[in-house]
């Protein structure tokens, strides 16, 4: 690729620049006979999707190249670069996240569950006697992530007894473990007892966390423990309980009590030092909802949009627009923090010093 010259006000830091993009590298040293791609706007390091799980279409079905392909291709015309997937239907395949038309990714395998827990027919049922070595083995097979389903219930359908499946002490084996093998682990979790059991084994990420006791906030801040509140995912709650008025009134309690109070625990998160971060949890195209969700919470515009680029960047490791960084940038006519709105609609699109859009 031939050197590539872009201008404009670079998030975060709000300095106007002039930056080069030679093969996967940002450089601001100049760069004679660059060609001019972008002029002017709002540049934003490539956006992040957390949490997301591509390649499958409904909760049980197989990994689908063909639309795993698809939904790659659909992140990256949005303008995310970089994909979390913290459970999958199976293992990525390793050509996900080496094609340099697709974004970058960080898996966690399939989901780790118990034989009570989870989706039927979906991720890897275990014992709990396995549970550490197979998050092990995961981590280490995968990108060097875990995902463990901590509750979702004993039982089937909206009457299921949303209780713990992973006790307290297996999770902090599982963590012990992973850590020394350089792995980190995602902790799935709704229920109360378990988003404890994920801050108190100091889980690298909480994931949804409805029920998170707000007095474990300072903990979560002092230890890193990242809180992915999913919260677009659970936007549909109040319709899905006018769809279902035959579910259970205790099902619908709880389900409805986790989503009204989701929001003030987003914000009060984010006050309490936690690292807020955006992830989906559905298929392309929905972070500037989330981002959206995020502000609406309380969060302030530059870290909700933050949680959706360089804050999410910097926490799995790589930088936003730097000296030397991977050339990844996301071009905005107006400043995104203005209007999450604006985040449908990038101008430039630049993946692996590729221009894709």
């Amino acid at each position: 690729m031939p050197p590539l010259h872009v201008r404009g006000v670079v998030l975060p830091g709000n300095e106007e620049r002039e930056l080069y993009v030679v093969g996967d590298r940002i450089t601001f040293d100049r760069i004679g006979g660059a060609e001019t791609i972008i002029p002017g706007g709002w540049l934003v390091p490539g956006l992040v999707d957390v949490h997301t799980h591509p390649g499958a279409k409904e909760p049980g079905d197989p990994l689908d190249d063909v639309l795993l392909r698809r939904h790659g291709e659909e992140y990256r015309n949005s303008g995310v670069t970089l994909l979390r997937a913290p459970g999958a239907a199976g293992r990525l395949p390793r050509w996900f996240g080496e094609d340099i038309e697709l974004p970058r990714v960080y898996s966690a395998g399939p989901w780790l569950a118990t034989a009570d827990g989870f989706f039927a027919g979906w991720g890897r049922r275990v014992s709990l006697e396995e549970l550490p070595n197979a998050a092990v083995e995961e981590a280490t097979a995968s990108g060097g992530w875990c995902k463990i389903i901590a509750d979702w219930g004993r039982g089937e359908g909206p009457d299921r007894d949303y209780q713990p499946t992973v006790p307290e002490h297996v999770l902090c084996e599982v963590v012990r473990r992973v850590h020394a093998v350089g792995g980190r682990v995602a902790v799935h979790s709704q229920h109360e007892a378990g988003c404890v059991a994920a801050v108190t084994a100091r889980a690298d990420s909480l994931e949804h966390g409805m029920h998170l006791p707000m007095d474990l906030l300072g903990q979560m801040a002092a230890q890193g423990t990242v809180l992915v509140p999913t919260m677009v995912a659970f936007s549909t709650v109040p319709q899905r309980l006018r769809d279902r008025p035959s579910d259970s009134e205790r099902w619908r309690r709880w389900l409805l009590s986790g989503f009204e109070r989701h929001p003030e625990l987003v914000r009060c998160a984010n006050e309490a030092g936690v690292t807020v971060l955006a992830g989906t949890d559905g298929p392309p195209g929905h972070i500037a909802d989330e981002v959206m969700w995020l502000v609406k919470s309380g969060i302030p515009a530059e870290d909700a949009l933050g949680a959706a680029s360089w804050m999410a960047r910097s926490w799995l490791g790589l930088p936003g627009i730097a000296e030397g960084a991977p050339a990844d940038i996301v071009c905005f006519d107006k400043d995104p923090r203005e209007d999450a709105e604006t985040l449908r609609q990038p101008t430039r699109v630049i993946l692996r010093g590729r221009v894709v859009l």
